[in-house]
């Protein structure tokens, strides 16, 4: 009788998760399989038309390793996200810590810090894009006070336009640490430290001893997530820069787009992909084991 009942619960159960189940499958799984097959075949527009691609192993990757600017791609991709994670905590982290203290208009004036995470990328790139034009508020602000002459375009400057793009970026990701950091500060019993405080522990030492490792899961999310997030970019360099000038801001997101929809390069685009996604899954799968770990 029990074993009817739990095997009922558990078909009530399935039936409950199988549509989710199948519209993870329908519209994540099915292209995911898809982009490993054209990975591994010669397919362009004259094969797909004509149904004549064939199979080519590991040509598709060994070119795209071979090609320079691909790897300079890679190293941009990987520039851009390291420079952002590493603005976005600290920067974050501070504001955390400022915000997790009690003072008037703590909670409004955080909100209002909110908003810049509350505005989709695609805003958020086209308010780069004027913000640093040649004739943007940038410009402005820096002529205003004395500091250009002339009007500079940050945007067709090799290194300028990776500086702006990161901006933007961390603009976006400052909130979302801040916000994940805060919630996890808030967790940390008043009593440790006034514990501390009184064994005689100064602010360095409560801050090392206690908060960081207090905190170390919620440290863990943002900077696994901060990656994942940052990693795949794409809608912010191409509304800002189109991953100019000369592929200076070029990442994986972006190149994947451009073999696939513009050079009509199938296979090269799906490997680009396919790179991308074995990058984030090891990120995954490194993140898991550290959550694991930190559980134990």
């Amino acid at each position: 009788m029990k074993l009817g009942l739990l095997a009922r619960k558990n078909a009530e159960g399935y039936a409950f998760i199988f549509p989710g189940m199948a519209y993870i499958l329908a519209l994540l799984g099915y292209p995911l399989v898809y982009n490993f097959i054209l990975g591994f075949r010669d397919v362009d527009v004259r094969t797909f038309r004509s149904g004549t691609d064939v199979f080519v192993g590991l040509r598709n990757y060994i070119e795209l390793f071979g090609d320079s600017t691909f790897r300079l791609i890679l190293r941009n991709s990987f520039v851009f996200t390291f420079c952002c994670i590493a603005v976005q905590f600290t920067v974050g982290f501070l504001l955390a810590l400022f915000f997790s203290r009690k003072f008037t208009l703590a909670g409004p004036v955080r909100g209002l810090v909110l908003i810049a995470y509350m505005m989709p990328m695609s805003v958020t790139a086209l308010l780069g894009k004027n913000m640093f034009g040649q004739i943007g508020v940038i410009n402005d602000l820096l002529n205003k006070i004395g500091l250009v002459t002339s009007f500079p375009m940050w945007l067709a400057d090799r290194t300028m336009a990776m500086a702006a793009v990161i901006a933007m970026n961390c603009w976006v990701g400052i909130p979302f640490n801040m916000l994940l950091l805060t919630s996890g500060l808030t967790n940390v019993p008043e009593e440790i430290y006034e514990s501390a405080s009184i064994d005689g522990a100064n602010a360095w030492v409560r801050f090392w001893k206690i908060t960081i490792p207090c905190i170390r899961s919620s440290i863990l999310a943002v900077l696994m997530l901060g990656f994942i997030y940052t990693f795949k970019a794409f809608d912010l360099m191409f509304i800002m820069t189109a991953g100019g000038p000369l592929n200076a801001t070029d990442v994986l997101g972006t190149y994947s787009y451009r073999l696939s929809f513009t050079e009509y390069k199938f296979s090269m685009g799906s490997s680009s992909a396919i790179v991308l996604f074995f990058c984030l899954f090891v990120i995954g799968l490194l993140y898991l084991k550290m959550s694991l770990s930190e559980e134990q």
